[in-house]
């Protein structure tokens, strides 16, 4: 069954690998992103490719632009939200900005609440929908100097747990994946600033702050992400709701 799928954050990163392997399974990409250029760029990359696939651009902060989101798609009916969209910022509490850590808030925590309020209406008369939330190994654990990013990671947790209390009633499910780290540009950028507030090379901020909890010591990939998605949209997973998997080598069994 081919399904609509509707990702933020889908021009890059890890938004773009969920989105290119839900794409080669043969479901229907709505790459959404702050960015309309790099939106479009995307999904003419998945068109390009034989995939089906359209762009839409959407500031998930804002309430406004997401509320229209339904009209703006026409036709097509968003059966699968992947609440992807996210930044990052690594500074001491003491000299985070304040309009940063509310920023990062808003990208990760308020504009998940904000599409899941748009579109699980039409999921719920149509008894069938699926949110996948992409969490982060810090929905479980913290690290230093990211008290806004581990903040919204974790209030994901609690968020899809209440959104699945409340939709127990229909065949819509909502679970958050958290992975330890994948490689990306965001996490390319995590690494330079790591090196500089620790002091250390690159190389020991790989492998003494960022692999060095987890047994397998090893990158997660977009594709592990991709299938683990793969099977939470399906109907195997119907009863698999309010869940945190995670994709951590073994951090977490620590």
């Amino acid at each position: 069954m081919s399904l609509n799928v509707f990702v933020t954050g889908g021009a890059s990163g890890i938004g773009y690998g969920i989105a290119e392997y839900l794409a080669k399974d043969g479901h229907h990409i709505v790459v959404a992103d702050i960015n309309p250029t790099a939106a479009k760029s995307a999904a003419q990359q998945l068109t390009d490719a034989g995939y089906s696939a359209q762009a839409v651009d959407v500031d998930v902060c804002n309430a406004e632009q997401v509320a229209a989101l339904p009209s703006r798609l026409g036709g097509t009916k968003v059966d699968v939200l992947v609440n992807n969209a996210g930044v990052q910022h690594v500074a001491r509490i003491e000299d985070f900005p304040a309009e940063k850590w509310q920023q990062l808030i808003n990208i990760m925590l308020v504009g998940p609440a904000l599409l899941t309020q748009t579109f699980l209406p039409d999921m719920r008369s149509r008894n069938f929908g699926r949110i996948i939330n992409i969490g982060s190994i810090h929905s479980l654990v913290a690290s230093p100097f990211k008290s806004a990013y581990v903040a919204a990671k974790h209030g994901l947790l609690g968020f899809a747990k209440t959104v699945a209390l409340e939709t127990g009633d229909c065949n819509v499910t909502i679970n958050t994946l958290c992975p330890a780290y994948v490689k990306t540009p965001l996490v390319e950028k995590q690494i330079a600033a790591q090196a500089k507030e620790n002091n250390l090379t690159e190389e020991q901020v790989v492998n003494e702050i960022m692999l060095q909890p987890m047994p397998k010591k090893a990158f997660i990939s977009v594709e592990e992400l991709g299938a683990t998605a793969q099977f939470l949209i399906s109907e195997h997973a119907r009863n698999i709701t309010g869940q945190t998997m995670v994709l951590d080598g073994g951090w977490v069994a620590r």
